[in-house]
């Protein structure tokens, strides 16, 4: 996957729209269980029922992982199902990864080359060293956590730090780190109030923007604030669409969810 075909996708598609696969066991319908790995039966359905109004699909990989060895064979079968039946999709690991040299290096061998996605989400807090060897790596791209949806971003994302709040001397910092150009943000639809300023140092960028829908984000002042001119934008949905219905019609109410979301931006666009 490149940029200009993630781009070409957004066009085509008149969508922006990243499917988020926040898999839970308990909340899946419950004859899906009887399945010999209900993780990616569940998966598989909504994929099938919503390629055609999305972009990318983005697995959560904590609700993979507590499913110990099971639930990591069904993160594999996933993203190898996407590369093989949907590979005009953009995949993100959803894996908030950082760490220093050798460990990140390791990191994104795990989800770049053995796993095979597109991207992985990072967290920046270590610095150049815990993100650059995410960056070493062509036609894939780490997402790196700027300014976050959650209540506890207050803690020190929006924090005073010379006059200026800490995310923006964290996009100004990691957009200076070698490789840069392969860097996306994630970016909280809760806060898109901040969007313009965001802009303003990272304009180019592709931003990921969670908060839509569950969280109460609003999707239009997202595209107010946020778009460029390439859309640069990969809105994300995750319990808003796959948790649509909890009956034997859950793939058929995902899709009536992610067909609204594809509709407004179209409008939008």
């Amino acid at each position: 996957m490149t940029l200009h075909k993630l781009t070409q996708q957004i066009q085509e598609k008149k969508s922006f729209l990243c499917v988020g696969l926040d898999i839970d066991l308990e909340k899946i319908p419950a004859h899906l269980l009887q399945e010999e790995d209900p993780i990616f039966a569940f998966a598989k359905a909504i994929i099938d029922a919503t390629h055609d109004l999305c972009v990318a699909y983005k697995p959560n990989t904590a609700f993979f992982e507590a499913y110990g060895v099971k639930g990591w064979q069904a993160l594999e079968k996933t993203i190898n199902y996407l590369n093989e039946n949907y590979p005009d999709h953009f995949t993100i690991a959803d894996a908030k990864r950082g760490d220093i040299g050798n460990t990140s290096t390791r990191y994104a061998k795990a989800f770049y080359e053995d796993l095979n996605f597109d991207s992985v989400t990072i967290a920046p807090y270590m610095g150049k060293d815990s993100v650059e060897p995410f960056l070493d790596f062509e036609d894939k791209f780490a997402i790196l956590l700027a300014l976050t949806s959650n209540a506890g971003s207050a803690d020190f994302q929006t924090k005073s730090v010379d006059g200026k709040p800490l995310y923006q001397e964290v996009l100004k910092t990691a957009s200076q780190y070698q490789h840069s150009e392969r860097l996306m943000y994630v970016v909280g639809a809760t806060k898109a109030e901040y969007l313009s300023n965001i802009r303003a140092i990272v304009p180019d960028a592709f931003l990921l923007v969670p908060g839509v829908g569950a969280q109460g984000g609003s999707l239009s002042e997202v595209v107010k604030y946020g778009k460029n001119d390439q859309v640069g934008l990969l809105v994300n949905s995750s319990r808003g669409i796959i948790y649509a219905s909890v009956e034997s019609d859950f793939a058929q109410a995902a899709r009536a969810k992610a067909l609204e979301l594809q509709q407004e931006m179209a409008g939008l666009l």
